[in-house]
């Protein structure tokens, strides 16, 4: 039995940076200047989505191998396995958001304001749907993942001490439970990231968010995986995970990378292709206003993996998979960091009274985002061609720490809820076996050759 054993500097190195999240955490809370603690509450909703959604991502690919019959992962499931038990804390850090929406402890949402729902027609349009009562549910989806999670790590860790090289028992057992959860969290995951994210702009919407934000978090989990296999290996574990896996890893991530930037163009087509004002609005406040961030999205997430990974034989040298995941990793970081922030921005201005992004706006123009926005879609679907430079009228250029661009506070954040993540992972990691000995299809892993 070989089982991962967590050296105490690690282990210190872990909290270490987890006070610095917390650290960071609060001196964005007492830094706050317009009492609705925006840059904390966004910094807290970034980081719990995104490291969330890479432990669900970890469970979905596991059910599709399992699903599949798929073989060639099996010597190293456990780590995803351990990743998908973050989902427990996944759960909590979201019900505090949660819970934030029913106690009024922040204003990320445009649509929790009742007043700005009463003078906003197309809010009052989404309401049955943006409300409270719907994001709870949001969060007992979080409940039903982890429960998969539980039962199909359950299964395999049992199967160690009561299956064998040619019992199927409880690899049909996790199929069925596989393929159950699989068009769960199809339709679930669109739930959940419309509520999380994507209402964060309440005007905007797109059919394709959900699949640009589960690719998003899918090329994530790949590099994750990546990088841990990369870690355990130069520390003696996982010495049969050889560069035919880290090849395949290689693949997944090249081609989830290029799946990410098609459905990117393919949202950001539709300003010109379907004339879509609501897609207009979203896209143009990014790139006139987040210049940066926007163009540095599409190069570091896309340009970069695709021409270092194009080549056969970079997927198998471990100094350049190491590089594009961490970029890959932080890139989508960003990713993030750029759906989430602008909206919540507007929203805080908009509550705190009308004050624009960096600048002002006059009595003559103190009405809603939200109603400006809906204006400016309207404008677009008769035609108008103002509709971009009016949308945006409200926002400045002005820099703005935390929201422009991420800053010292957002990058020790992400310091703590990386180092939750790996110090959950790496505890659920030493609980069980590494390798399942009793898989029926450990043979085919350990023999794997592409």
């Amino acid at each position: 039995m070989i089982t991962y054993s967590t050296p105490s500097r690690q282990r210190s190195l872990l909290i270490a940076g987890m006070v610095v999240g917390i650290i960071c955490l609060a001196l964005t809370w007492f830094s706050d200047t317009n009492g609705q603690h925006t840059r904390f509450w966004t910094n807290f909703l970034h980081n719990s989505v995104f490291f969330t959604g890479i432990s669900v991502m970890a469970l979905f690919f596991y059910s599709v191998c399992h699903t599949a019959w798929a073989g060639w992962h099996v010597q190293f499931k456990r780590v995803w396995e351990a990743m998908s038990m973050f989902l427990a804390v996944g759960l909590v850090l979201m019900s505090i958001i949660a819970l934030g929406l029913i106690f009024g402890w922040h204003h990320l949402y445009h649509w929790s304001d009742s007043a700005s729902v009463e003078a906003d027609a197309l809010l009052q349009q989404k309401s049955s749907f943006l409300n409270t009562a719907w994001y709870l549910v949001s969060i007992g989806i979080v409940a039903i993942w982890f429960f998969f999670a539980w039962k199909l790590r359950g299964f395999s860790i049992i199967e160690d001490t009561e299956g064998g090289v040619k019992d199927f028992k409880f690899q049909f057992k996790a199929r069925w439970w596989s393929a159950s959860f699989l068009p769960f969290v199809g339709f679930s995951s669109a739930l959940v990231f419309w509520q999380w994210i994507m209402s964060v702009d309440a005007h905007w919407y797109s059919t394709l968010f959900a699949w640009y934000s589960g690719a998003s978090l899918f090329v994530s989990m790949i590099a994750m995986t990546i990088l841990i296999l990369i870690y355990l290996k130069s520390n003696g574990y996982y010495q049969n995970v050889s560069s035919e896996h880290f090849h395949d890893l290689g693949k997944y991530l090249f081609a989830f990378s290029i799946f990410w930037t098609y459905l990117w163009f393919s949202q950001y087509m539709l300003i010109w292709y379907a004339n879509i004002g609501e897609e207009t609005v979203y896209f143009k406040l990014r790139q006139d206003q987040y210049p940066v961030l926007f163009y540095s999205n599409l190069a570091i997430n896309f340009l970069i993996p695709f021409f270092i990974l194009m080549r056969n034989d970079t997927k198998r040298k471990v100094g350049s998979l190491i590089v594009v995941s961490l970029i890959v990793i932080f890139g989508h970081w960003l990713d993030f960091f750029l759906m989430i922030k602008p909206g919540a921005l507007h929203t805080a201005h908009e509550l705190a009274g009308g004050s624009g992004h960096g600048g002002s706006m006059s009595e003559a123009h103190g009405e809603s985002v939200g109603r400006h926005v809906g204006d400016a879609a309207a404008q677009v679907a008769d035609g108008g061609h103002e509709v971009a430079q009016g949308a945006v009228h409200h926002a400045s250029s002005a820099f703005e720490a935390g929201f422009t661009m991420p800053g010292f506070l957002e990058f020790g954040t992400l310091i703590g809820f990386l180092c939750l993540f790996l110090y959950v992972f790496y505890a659920q990691l030493s609980k069980a076996n590494l390798i399942a000995k009793n898989d029926p299809y450990l043979s085919e892993s350990l023999h794997h050759h592409v």
